[in-house]
């Protein structure tokens, strides 16, 4: 992985997926608030005279992010710019196309970029970059076999005590999903809220997992832990698909809450510190 760096003072990493689909769909699934909110994270795009001139992406609880959309040109390309990442940073500005290929698949490509005189953003702009795969493995899921369905997203999070390694051992332990390889098939044992599917992709650094679903509905699931400093998160993201997938949200989101807190009490370190 590498940060492009120009003449300019432009610095920008790319990253592009192909997937299925004609132009149109690809675009809805990339440039829309339902599209994104099926792959991502819930998305809704702000509109003025019919154009859409801002974008709102909730990451999660206090974790917004807002930015302008400052040029559209469907169903080809986007551009969004918005505040850096922390106080002081420069703006950063994301462009999303898609290119029509042979065989009735897309190219899906994101650049982002910012303006610095030196490298210390470039941390920033790697992380982006590491991080995009894991949600186009998603948005080729939903491409492939949920094109244009209506979607619903659940997310649990749970901290649990020692490093990512050690909460994905326990994570992974408690799903009955140690030593599962992508192509096979998975049952979540008793006692775990229903949870079948067929394992799409392991990853080793950072742990993950990403499972095509038949229960609790059609859908993926992302499963995956987070570095926190002293103790790490293990993370649930849930998207759902069909005309019955928000009731199916809402009636298994209070399961899995029910079932995290009592599989992954708040760790005795993270509790004194409160």
């Amino acid at each position: 992985m590498s940060v492009k760096v120009e003449r300019s003072g432009r610095r920008s990493i790319q990253v592009e997926v192909e997937v299925p689909g004609t132009p149109e769909e690809v675009w809805l699934a990339i440039a829309s608030g339902p599209g994104i909110s099926s792959w991502f994270a819930p998305t809704e795009f702000e509109e003025r005279d019919g154009k859409p001139v801002a974008m709102t992406v909730n990451l999660g609880p206090g974790m917004e992010s807002r930015s302008v959309v400052t040029a559209w040109d469907a169903p080809r390309t986007f551009v969004s710019e918005g505040d850096g990442w922390f106080p002081g940073a420069p703006p950063v500005a994301t462009e999303w196309s898609v290119e029509a290929r042979a065989g009735g698949v897309c190219v899906v490509r994101v650049v982002q970029s910012l303006f610095a005189s030196t490298d210390d953003w470039d941390d920033q702009l790697i992380g982006t970059e590491s991080g995009i795969p894991g949600a186009f493995r998603i948005l080729r899921i939903y491409l492939t076999h949920f094109r244009g369905q209506r979607s619903a997203f659940m997310q649990c999070m749970a901290p649990v005590a020692g490093t990512p390694a050690d909460a994905w051992a326990t994570l992974t332990a408690a799903l009955g999903f140690s030593g599962m390889g992508a192509g096979q098939g998975w049952v979540a044992p008793a006692g775990v809220p229903a949870l079948i599917g067929v394992v799409e992709h392991v990853n080793q650094t950072p742990p993950g997992a990403l499972l095509r679903l038949d229960q609790p509905g059609p859908g993926t699931a992302a499963l995956f832990t987070m570095d926190l400093g002293e103790s790490a998160m293990a993370v649930f993201s849930f998207y759902l698909y069909g005309d019955q997938a928000a009731e199916t949200v809402a009636r298994a989101t209070p399961l899995w809450q029910a079932w995290i807190q009592q599989r992954f009490p708040m760790p005795a370190e993270l509790s004194k510190s409160e």
